[in-house]
């Protein structure tokens, strides 16, 4: 790959994530809900960034956060809002992202932002469901028609 090439990929996904973030932060003031309790920050930076990896297909992208959301909830309801308890599920979402082949490290996050802040259920659907897909359907359409590269690799 050419220089300038590899120069406009790396402004395009750099400028992909500024706009990201924004529209991020723009809906949660929409929403009234934290920006800090919206676990998709560091997902935009491997999405708009690096979106031929692994970890940034939409099968990862969106199962991976709504598997770890799903852990942490459970283990919230299972154990109550202890360190050890999100620890745990941490440990536990990065293992059933593994074993579903939807391994988003980004995820991660999910169990510890749901367990120390006491989230239900609902959480899982909104922000974590819905800011995936949104993030996806950004990210998608980006990456083919601002970036110029085919995404995703694979849809599933």
């Amino acid at each position: 790959m050419n220089l300038d090439r590899r120069f406009w990929l790396m402004l395009a996904g750099a400028t992909g994530g500024s706009a990201a973030i924004s529209l991020m932060y723009l809906l949660s003031l929409q929403a009234e809900f934290p920006l800090a309790s919206i676990p998709f920050a560091t997902s935009i930076v491997l999405v708009t960034g690096t979106p031929d990896a692994a970890p940034a297909q939409p099968r990862a992208l969106v199962g991976g956060h709504i598997l770890s959301a799903l852990v942490g909830v459970a283990a919230i309801k299972l154990a109550g809002p202890e360190a050890w308890v999100a620890a745990l599920a941490v440990g536990v979402a990065m293992l059933a992202m593994l074993a579903t082949d939807s391994f988003h490290p980004p995820a991660g996050i999910n169990p510890l932002i749901i367990v120390m802040n006491g989230m239900s259920w609902s959480f899982v659907l909104v922000p974590v469901a819905a800011g995936a897909l949104l993030l996806l359907a950004f990210t998608y359409l980006w990456t083919n028609f601002v970036r110029r590269s085919r995404w995703p690799e694979r849809w599933w």
